[in-house]
C-alpha cells in the first residue's frame, strides 16, 4: 500500500505493510490533515480519528529511523526520526523511502497523507 506525505508543498512516498491490520485500517482513514509534533527529540507524533485494529499484532517493535508506526495504548501514529529499542504497544505501519529530512524538521510540522494512485 503505498502513501503520499505532503509537507512543505513537497511530496514524499512511504509504503503501509500489506500484512497488516493496523495498517490496513490507517490506510482506510487516508487522506488525513494532521500536525506532526515533537516527542523526547526521538520521534513526531500526532493523535488519530480513531484507533486502529491491532488484532495479530506483535506485542511490540524496535523502530528504526524512518519507521511510520501506531503506538496502541496512546492510539497515535509515530514517525521516528532517530532508532528506538523495543516498545511494547508499537506497531509497525510502514516506512518512509525519500524526504526524511523534511520530517525531521524542529517545531510542529502540518501534513497531508494520502493514498497513492
Amino acid at each position: 500500500m503505498k502513501i503520499l506525505i505532503d509537507v512543505a508543498e513537497q511530496t514524499i512516498r512511504a509504503t503501509l505493510h500489506d500484512n497488516s491490520a493496523a495498517a490496513k485500517d490507517f490506510y482506510q482513514l487516508l487522506p488525513l490533515e494532521l500536525t506532526l509534533g515533537d516527542y523526547a527529540g526521538i520521534e513526531k507524533v500526532s493523535d488519530l480519528p480513531s484507533k486502529l485494529n491491532t488484532k495479530g499484532e506483535p506485542l511490540g517493535v524496535a523502530a528504526q529511523a524512518g519507521d511510520l508506526t501506531y503506538y496502541a495504548p496512546w492510539g497515535n501514529l509515530a514517525y521516528f526520526i532517530k532508532d528506538f529499542k523495543f516498545a511494547s504497544g508499537l506497531v509497525s505501519l510502514g516506512q518512509v523511502h525519500e524526504g526524511l529530512e523534511l520530517l525531521n524538521a524542529a517545531g510542529d510540522i502540518p501534513v497531508t497523507i494520502r493514498k497513492a494512485s
